[in-house]
């Protein structure tokens, strides 16, 4: 999933040097693959629905993972070949794929573990993003110092997500042992939550999906404009990995007994400051930290929110799991055209890039003021 949905933010400046794109063009790929994760969550949210009416069988978890996991790797690959007039599509149904490989990965190792009473341990399962990031933009990085033309670069992606396939694929052999004791597992966890709570939690993860997308998508570029020449411009990104993976890891072990929205407010409030700093320390220093507070809740993030929507709605993990991504997916989809409009309005790319920066800061303070207003409103969980 680090590869499939982000190999793109590394490859972004070698793609603009090449003069494949420029900065609106990109900002509409990067867009195009937010609308197929939205359209992909959407399609996991009423999937029951789906196949009752189109007389299909219920698919097992692990059969759409695996379907998610090989179509990943093929349409990466794909993105290496010289047709713009393709790549939209492309990063589109890559987008649909990485929806439904995440909906089904977290319901079928969240109900693993809930099965084994280690419901805290899902967040190792969220490292995996970090891991895609770091080595895609660690091999960006030598691509940089190699010269390699981008297409090099989606097919040595497309490799690596490969291998990762194939090491995986046993893993998720079936599904026979899970769903009778999920349901009891799942049922006994929680009574459910009130309409508004879940609407609350629902926009609070859109959101975030703003909040950090501008950043994600961006970064490699807002580094190169305010530290030109810099021998560690390629690093950022492979670090904001690295605290990706090291924050699933940390919310791993953090006790399922402490609420998960005071968790989330925290994280909020963090990859907030990390948005933010940029504009207030537009060097190394900052550039470095901010990385690590975006990264650092990123997972987590998911994490907490997930395991608060299978507790407000325990009836159908899936549905809720694919609400919840296709709200996040929303606010993804909306942040690059919206970062590419203010830079078409400013006299400058760092202006803009200052502008979308603090809108998106300030969406993640309204999201922590949203839990906030939860934890008054409604029963600890």
């Amino acid at each position: 999933m680090g590869i499939g949905r982000f190999a793109f933010t590394p490859l972004m400046p070698l793609m603009l040097q090449e003069g494949l794109l420029d900065i609106a063009a990109a900002s509409w790929l990067a867009s195009a693959n937010y609308l197929g994760y939205l359209i992909g969550a959407l399609l996991c949210t009423f999937q029951p629905a789906l196949w009752a009416k189109w007389s299909w069988p219920a698919l097992a978890s692990s059969r759409m993972v695996k379907v998610g996991l090989t179509l990943t790797c093929a349409l990466t690959a794909a993105m290496a070949i010289d047709i713009a007039d393709a790549w939209p599509w492309l990063r589109f149904i890559t987008g649909i794929t990485t929806a439904i490989g995440f909906v089904y990965t977290s319901t079928w190792c969240l109900a693993h573990l809930a099965q084994m009473n280690r419901p805290s341990a899902g967040g190792i399962i969220y490292m995996g993003p970090g891991i895609g990031i770091t080595f895609s933009g660690l091999l960006a990085s030598v691509m940089v110092q190699l010269a390699w033309p981008s297409s090099w670069g989606w097919v040595a992606f497309a490799l690596l997500a490969l291998m990762i396939t194939v090491l995986l694929w046993p893993v998720f052999d079936h599904d026979d042992d899970l769903h009778p004791q999920t349901t009891r597992s799942v049922s006994t966890a929680a009574n459910g939550g009130s309409q508004t709570e879940k609407a609350t939690l629902v926009i609070a993860y859109g959101l975030a999906g703003f909040g950090y997308i501008i950043t994600a998508t961006f970064l490699p570029v807002m580094a190169r404009a305010a530290l030109p020449g810099s021998v560690w411009l390629d690093l950022f990104w492979p670090l904001l990995g690295v605290a990706v993976a090291l924050g699933a890891l940390i919310a791993s072990r953090i006790p399922s007994r402490i609420d998960q929205r005071a968790l989330l407010i925290g994280c909020y409030l963090m990859q907030s400051l990390g948005v933010v700093i940029v504009n207030w320390v537009p060097t190394l220093t900052g550039f470095a930290i901010g990385s690590v507070l975006v990264g650092l809740p990123f997972t987590a993030i998911t994490f907490f929110t997930m395991q608060l929507g299978r507790q407000l709605h325990p009836q159908s993990a899936p549905a809720i799991i694919g609400l919840l991504s296709g709200a996040f997916a929303f606010g993804q989809i909306i942040g690059p055209p919206v970062a590419a409009a203010m830079l078409a309005r400013a006299a400058n790319h760092a202006t803009g890039f200052a502008w979308a920066i603090d809108l998106a800061a300030a969406s993640l303070l309204v999201g922590a003021g949203m839990y906030g207003w939860m934890i008054k409103r409604f029963a600890a969980r």
